[in-house]
């Protein structure tokens, strides 16, 4: 389902002012480790931040009466906010202490911590810098495994690698919510196996009209309000 077409209404990605702009604002805060001498690769990096964020809503912590589920259902009563930071040597370590979950990929670490009211962020992940995340890839990415679930992210608007994994984030969330029970613990089973990739131009305007979900951004950093940032292709939801 496309998000901008979505019944809901108050969607909690469409840019315009709704209700859920009056609701106590939550973030989800992802830090990324980026260390000067080994910093991780950018497409690899993306796609560890969307499995974080699939990690934190299934786990069970996030869930009924679990210690995090009442933070998780406040943020997703108001704007599905998501901030990456960056962190490297005693400041990851800082990071680590607190609760969340680290997801590793191939070159990249990412925690993610339950959703923190907009202006109470722990001290320790308040420091941390947002800027600094550029990353490149140093060979250009492989076509995404056949038949896997792909987050396409556009190939017209240029992101920092903090806000493209915020993105990427967003796009997988949107491809949990429209998943069965069956097909959300059948994803879980796969270790959220997803690929990242940048879809070119003709097959960007054919993803966009297909159906799937698609993430627009509010506007709130770098890119315009109401952008065409991701669509979220899982096999489950080519119906």
């Amino acid at each position: 389902m496309n998000s901008e077409a979505t019944p809901v209404k108050d969607s909690p990605f469409r840019p315009e002012r709704s209700d859920r702009d009056t609701a106590p604002q939550f973030v989800l805060p992802l830090v990324v480790r980026i260390e000067r001498a080994a910093p991780p690769a950018r497409t690899d990096a993306l796609e560890t931040a969307a499995r974080a964020v699939l990690v934190l809503l299934s786990d069970e912590r996030s869930q009924g009466g679990g210690e995090w589920a009442q933070a998780v259902r406040d943020w997703q009563d108001a704007r599905i906010r998501k901030v990456v930071r960056r962190a490297r040597g005693a400041e990851w370590r800082r990071a680590e202490a607190l609760p969340g979950i680290t997801v590793t990929g191939e070159t990249a670490e990412v925690r993610v911590f339950p959703p923190v009211p907009l202006d109470g962020w722990p001290k320790d992940l308040a420091r941390l810098q947002v800027s600094g995340t550029d990353l490149d890839d140093p060979q250009p990415p492989a076509a995404p495994a056949p038949g896997g679930p792909v987050l396409w992210m556009s190939p017209e608007v240029e992101m920092s690698a903090g806000k493209a994994m915020a993105q990427a984030g967003h796009g997988a969330q949107l491809a949990w919510w429209e998943l069965s029970g069956e097909e959300r613990a059948a994803w879980r089973d796969s270790g959220f196996a997803l690929s990242v990739r940048t879809a070119a131009p003709d097959r960007w305007r054919e993803l966009t009209a297909s159906g799937l979900p698609v993430v627009r951004d509010a506007g709130f950093t770098e890119i315009a309000p109401g952008s065409c940032t991701v669509v979220a292709d899982h096999p489950a939801l080519r119906r």
